[in-house]
């Protein structure tokens, strides 16, 4: 019987279900701090939706200081930068996507809600969504979770959850309104 390999849950060496690091490490190198999500990352349970909530919570005291362009400029610097600290922080714990990383979540998460549409339902519906494709790794994601072990790798799979999220927005928005 084929299986149909696209929608299938990442395997589980693939999720890294170690314990959060210490406060001690997260100070103790800058990439620490921001692969960590300035301490978001060190939520025992859900990491993940915990870095994402911390990105939903931070974007409005981001936003209004920036255009677009600049706002995207800063996506671009925190994803370049990301890269770096993500792969630092991950050769330093020994597991290159250690669950506390969550610098990989918060970025795209920042650039979701850029082009997401009026805040309150769409804002949750692309939380929601985007936890999804994190989630299940749809191709490409899967590629850069499994086969590119590292930072760069890290940081593109959420990439492309990102990009998920908003084409089922737009599609969503296409059709509701």
């Amino acid at each position: 019987m084929r299986t149909d390999k696209r929608w299938r849950l990442p395997k589980e060496d693939s999720i890294t279900l170690a314990s959060p690091p210490s406060i001690q490490f997260l100070l103790a190198h800058p990439a620490h701090l921001v692969a960590c999500g300035f301490g978001s990352g060190l939520s025992p349970r859900a990491p993940g939706t915990v870095g994402t909530l911390f990105a939903w919570a931070s974007f409005p005291l981001l936003r209004p200081w920036m255009s677009d362009l600049e706002f995207l400029g800063l996506l671009a610097v925190c994803f370049v930068g990301g890269v770096l600290a993500v792969h630092k922080t991950g050769a330093d714990l020994g597991v290159i996507d250690h669950g506390s990383i969550v610098w990989d979540e918060i970025v795209p998460f920042w650039a979701v809600l850029l082009f997401c549409p009026t805040p309150g339902l769409w804002q949750a519906a692309a939380f929601g969504l985007f936890r999804f494709f994190d989630i299940v790794k749809p191709q490409p994601a899967r590629y850069f979770d499994e086969e590119v072990k590292n930072g760069f790798g890290v940081m593109c799979d959420d990439l492309v959850a990102a990009g998920y999220t908003l084409l089922v927005l737009a599609i969503l928005r296409f059709v509701l309104e």
